[in-house]
């Protein structure tokens, strides 16, 4: 290529934080990847990191934003949107450690929409953007045991929606099976409840719940349905959360366990079900806050069988937060909050004087950039962070940062 052509063509530099590449001008290019070149009249020459997509619904399927880039762009991605969160709060990042992305074919819950169009009937993500939805007929993300429910519900949806009405499904593997919730859907009548039975055994279901606006009301369940944590099976309420893939979350326990190392009194705030809480419980002491109420019977139900030492509280957070005296009897903090971050216990957070480290879990770079601000101006130090790629292809970015006085 001629100097002249060259100057015709710019690299790719990165990838922005809603998955277009960007190049060093700030010219922004979709489905690119770092490395490619960009024409002046918008072409693409694909460079070294462009890779095939693995599903033929992308790019129009809105589950996926970055199956075109390789593993290093993608977890070269994911720590540059850290990064920049940090960088917007003036902070300066400390060396990220590699990033642990999730194998393809492992996600192990989805949330799926679903639509009826005449005799037709729609089951997928939605596009991108967009309420219209992708009819999947494969998927390089899902558990295949997921992915293998997707064509029978739609045969069962079909008879139990109107033209153009819409319901939701979420899938989610526990440890007897799936466990299933369809929602926005009425069963009404004896045939249609047998069907709803029939379809549960047939595919050996652990649980089929309906929500018709009411909450989820399981209709099958012949064990109750339970997630394994730390060695422990705790009953999981219908719906219930569950982190993406069973990778991820090792990930996350792993580095949290790193960070706590061998302080025996440990906060764990926004406890879940106890991801984190019942195996931190096998050698340490563990108070364990949480504001959702299937979650905290669930998690109170597994210590107790388990005899592990947690003492649970029923507290909601946001409204609520544990103030400095109450986090002085800890020795270390793990948090791992909502989308929305942790903004009304950070004040707190900042102003201990007892507790040695913090580990922050976070599931959105631009909450935990705002927070870490809290954390710094108070005196704490961000010593290290874990990039987590649970989603794979996705610009969902979760972490794990340890922070010490």
């Amino acid at each position: 290529m001629s100097d002249e052509a060259v100057k015709d063509w710019e690299p790719i530099v990165r990838i922005a934080a809603r998955g277009e590449g960007i190049t060093a001008d700030g010219r922004h290019s979709p489905l690119s990847a770092p490395g490619d070149l960009l024409g002046l009249d918008g072409s693409l020459q694909w460079g070294p990191h462009h890779v095939e997509p693995p599903c033929r619904h992308f790019p129009k399927c809105g589950g996926c934003q970055l199956q075109q880039v390789d593993d290093q762009s993608y977890a070269d991605f994911l720590g540059q949107r850290i990064t920049g969160a940090l960088a917007q709060q003036k902070i300066d990042a400390p060396p990220l450690a590699p990033a642990a992305l999730s194998a393809s074919g492992t996600r192990r819950r989805a949330s799926l929409h679903a639509e009826r169009q005449g005799k037709r009937m729609l089951l997928g993500f939605n596009e991108a953007q967009s309420h219209h939805i992708v009819d999947l007929r494969m998927c390089a993300v899902l558990d295949p045991k997921l992915f293998a429910l997707v064509d029978p519900l739609r045969r069962l949806l079909h008879p139990m929606l109107r033209d153009r009405r819409a319901a939701g499904v979420q899938m989610t593997l526990v440890d007897q099976g799936v466990d299933l919730l369809i929602e926005k859907v009425e069963v009404d009548g004896l045939a249609a409840i047998e069907g709803l039975n029939d379809f549960a055994q047939a595919h050996g279901l652990a649980r089929l719940s309906v929500d018709d606006g009411y909450g989820p009301q399981p209709r099958w369940e012949p064990e109750p349905a339970t997630v394994t944590l730390g060695g422990v099976a705790v009953p999981f309420p219908a719906g219930g959360f569950l982190q993406a893939t069973a990778e991820g979350e090792a990930a996350l326990l792993a580095e949290v366990e790193a960070i706590v190392g061998d302080a025996r009194l440990v906060a764990d705030l926004f406890a879940g079900l106890g991801t984190f809480a019942l195996p931190l419980a096998r050698t340490r002491r563990v108070y364990a806050a949480e504001g959702a109420r299937d979650a905290v019977l669930g998690l109170k139900a597994a210590a107790d069988r388990s005899q592990r030492m947690i003492g649970i509280d029923h507290r909601d957070l946001f409204r609520r937060p544990l103030d400095a005296a109450e986090l002085d009897r800890f020795d270390v903090v793990v948090l791992d909050p909502p989308r929305a971050g942790a903004r009304e216990q950070m004040p707190a957070l900042a102003a201990t004087t007892k507790v040695r480290r913090i580990a922050y879990v976070s599931c959105n770079p631009s909450t935990f950039g705002r927070d870490a601000r809290t954390l710094v101006e108070g005196g704490w130090r961000l010593e290290r962070i874990t990039p987590v790629g649970q989603f794979r292809w996705s610009t969902h970015t979760e972490l794990v940062a340890a922070f010490a006085r």
